[in-house]
């Protein structure tokens, strides 16, 4: 795949660009200011990196550059995606509909702006390269941007006139019989590069014995913004989260250093990466996690079928009833429902580790054979026994991409479906007919994530209590206007995440990495009780904020784009 080195046309876009007057102290450089480095000294930075400054386009303007433009299978591959250095998973957060005039670039597109993509990175493969980018961006005052591979809901890997740490190329993995810290025995582990998809490392592991608690998509990277957001996963009940089984990582900070985070060495950032959100503490070269023996699973599936969204309510109240007939075999599941109008399309996967198909059948057959007395029949069922590496594998060859999305997202605790099951029905019913068109409900926390709750890590308390992770998703495509986008994410933020806020109760909380970025209170629904300690780790490694994310830690000082200052 072709990628752009530092060319003439990047270096007269450094001297040729007019923006509006930001030139003020309180703002980062952008194109246009006195400050914003000129083509001798990107070529001066480019010289020092052995060559790996890129310029950074668009998905759309980069496959303008292939012959024959991207195949549809090339747009909505998420593998394709992570591989071009200005491409999210989802289109929409590569697009700045917000400026005036907006600036956008798809398919489709006649004229193609920069949007909220990065203009230039660094192709790192080493961690001085790294160093490099981020001493070069502190000295010029440049806003950063981190991409491992651009799965990222709120779009915190791409930003507007920024420069790129690009993490791909970051492909070690090496496992440890006995990894230590300090003076103490962690036991079996793997270090793993920032660049290190799903799919590659659960193969990794199979060939070593061993498997690890990590997600269900091939392109989220475990030692990237997954890990630093909690990092869910289907065999969380039985393993913990991700965050709760890092043990130590690799990490540029803000003045340039690389530096160890664990128990013994930087024991507070090490407490912020794990749980303390994505983007904002530095880049990650590499994390060690720990691995367990790799043991069998069985996967039960089906899909069903319905016409109505009662038929949706009476189902899903269904499933929140029997939810805790599963409990004994410490599954995850991911329960969903998809707007495939005028229809709507249930599907359920559950993971069960270390038991039989017997077992399986038995625990399920209450909820089964509930739904049938109900008058419902499942289009397809599928039950399956095999290595849970394999099977884990199996699931994730690639992760769709290229669509127009916004998601909003609560933690759902065992109260909540212990005392109000029916109310789950009831929402998920209100929140299909006002137009929501996925609705996932994923099993990912009890068992071992509550018994986890003595771990001493910024995870947001709201874990330990949950029973599940709903996250919902608007959709729209690449014909809708700035002002029609605008209403759909505002409806999201002040119409249906309350609906899954009211459900969850007072004081609810978030999955970070898979929430509405323009979450209100983000500090509380996020971090809760520990954005204070985050804040004042903030101010000991990156002073100067540095690394601005949305809804990240110290975003509040920032305008939404992270390039002015807010308030005093």
């Amino acid at each position: 795949m072709m990628l752009f080195a530092l060319s003439q046309s990047l270096l007269f876009l450094t001297t040729s660009v007019v923006v509006a007057a930001v030139s003020s102290q309180r703002c980062r450089s952008q194109p246009g200011d006195a400050s914003f480095p000129t083509s001798d000294q990107l070529a001066a930075l480019n010289s020092s990196i052995d060559g790996r400054l890129i310029n950074v386009v668009p998905s759309a303007k980069f496959c303008m550059t292939l012959p024959g433009g991207c195949t549809d299978t090339e747009w909505q591959s998420g593998i394709f995606r992570d591989n071009v250095p200005g491409a999210m998973l989802q289109v929409n957060w590569e697009q700045d509909y917000d400026s005036n005039p907006p600036s956008l670039c798809f398919r489709n597109s006649t004229n193609c702006g920069q949007g909220n993509v990065p203009i230039f990175g660094v192709n790192a493969s080493t961690a001085a390269q790294i160093q490099a980018g981020v001493r070069f961006a502190q000295a010029h005052n440049l806003k950063i941007a981190i991409k491992a591979s651009g799965h990222d809901y709120l779009g915190r890997s791409t930003a507007k006139n920024s420069i790129l740490m690009w993490t791909r190329n970051f492909q070690n993995i090496t496992f440890h019989d006995s990894f230590q810290v300090g003076q103490k025995i962690m036991g079996s582990a793997v270090t793993v590069g920032s660049g290190v998809g799903m799919q590659t490392l659960y193969m990794a592991a199979k060939a070593q014995g061993k498997i690890f608690s990590g997600a269900r998509a091939n392109t989220v990277v475990l030692a990237g913004g997954y890990v630093q957001g909690a990092g869910h996963a289907p065999l969380a009940p039985t393993l913990g989260l991700a965050a709760d089984n890092a043990l130590e990582f690799q990490i540029v900070i803000a003045n340039g250093s690389l530096v160890t985070a664990n128990e013994a060495s930087n024991p507070d950032l090490f407490w912020a990466l794990r749980g303390g959100g994505a983007g904002s503490w530095g880049v990650i070269i590499s994390a060690t996690f720990r691995v367990f023996p790799t043991f069998d699973a069985v996967v039960y599936t089906t899909t069903i079928t319905v016409n109505s969204t009662e038929d949706v309510r009476t189902l899903s109240t269904l499933h929140a009833q029997h939810i805790f007939d599963m409990d004994p075999l410490h599954p995850g599941q991911y329960y969903s429902w998809v707007a495939t109008l005028p229809t709507f399309t249930g599907v359920s996967e559950t993971h069960f580790p270390n038991t039989s198909i017997e077992a399986v059948n038995a625990t399920l057959a209450p909820y089964l054979n509930a739904a049938s007395e109900l008058g419902f029949h499942f289009d397809t069922v599928s039950i399956t026994r095999s290595l849970v590496n394999d099977i884990l594998i199996g699931l994730t060859p690639d992760d769709p991409g290229g669509v127009e999305l916004t998601r909003g997202s609560r933690l759902l605790s065992d109260d909540v479906y212990r005392q109000n099951a029916t109310a789950i029905g009831v929402a998920y019913k209100m929140l299909l007919d006002g137009g929501v068109s996925v609705i996932s409900e994923c099993l990912v926390a009890g068992g071992q994530v509550s018994r986890n709750a003595n771990i001493s890590s910024a995870v947001t308390p709201k874990w330990r209590t949950a029973k599940t992770h709903v996250s919902i998703d608007l959709l729209w495509s690449e014909s809708t206007t700035p002002d029609e986008v605008e209403a759909i994410r505002e409806d999201m933020t002040h119409n249906k995440v309350p609906i899954l806020a009211a459900l969850a109760g007072p004081g609810s909380g978030s999955y970070s990495n898979e929430a509405d970025v323009r979450e209100p209170d983000f500090q509380t629904t996020f971090f809760g009780p520990n954005f204070a300690r985050l804040s004042e780790i903030k101010k000991k490694y990156d002073h100067e904020e540095l690394f601005i994310v949305g809804a990240g830690v110290g975003s509040e000082n920032w305008d939404s784009d992270g390039l002015c200052r807010v308030g005093k």
